[in-house]
């Protein structure tokens, strides 16, 4: 619980931060780094819809690197030691799962990926830095783990760059965290985890 809330607190500090002192002496909003519109419901369910189809990729191009990478044992042990073992751990990791897919979508894809262009101006380039930045967040994964963050980080910078906005993938990013700890909370309870993902 402890590690849940310091985690909130300061990835909205970071997005504090980052709109204080980065956006809003700027003049720019962080209505305007997120992009896209709801003005409708279709709009909604088209976002929703794209996050869906992109998780699915996400499902197959991870699985299929964490195969050629091979076992992992530092990622089920990272994931076990975070995850929710009661239900008030399991709706603290849901919001914890919703904030991470806003804030870091906003500093990451939004932000970062921004300041990355305007140094180097060439897209791939600033998607693969902010990726890379992203996956040395997730070292407590090992090394393997932290290369799949990189990819995972990559693909989420592409489809800013597509989409011209962080929505489908901040739905997808909280929605993939959420089912992680929901996966790792039935895990708890039964006693099953696996000594590696494959």
């Amino acid at each position: 619980m402890q590690f849940y809330v310091f985690t909130i607190v300061f990835e909205v500090l970071m997005v504090g931060y980052v709109w204080l002192f980065g956006l809003r002496a700027r003049g720019k909003s962080l209505r305007e780094i997120i992009g896209g519109k709801w003005n409708s419901v279709a709009a909604v369910l088209l976002d929703i819809g794209i996050s869906l189809l992109f998780g699915l990729v996400v499902l197959f191009v991870l699985g299929a690197l964490r195969y050629a990478l091979g076992a992992n044992p530092d990622a089920i042990r990272a994931i076990k030691a975070l995850s929710p073992r009661s239900g008030f751990e399991l709706f603290a990791w849901l919001l914890l799962s919703s904030t991470a897919g806003f804030c870091e979508e906003v500093l990451f894809r939004g932000y970062l990926q921004r300041q990355f262009l305007a140094l180097t101006t060439r897209v791939e380039v600033a998607v693969a830095l902010q990726a890379i930045v992203f996956g040395a967040g997730h070292l407590y994964e090992g090394w393997k783990g932290a290369v799949s963050i990189v990819v995972y980080g990559a693909m989420f910078g592409g489809l800013a760059v597509m989409r011209k906005s962080l929505r489908p993938g901040m739905l997808q990013h909280a929605g993939y965290d959420s089912l992680v700890g929901f996966g790792a909370f039935l895990l708890n309870k039964y006693d099953r985890w696996p000594v590696s993902l494959f």
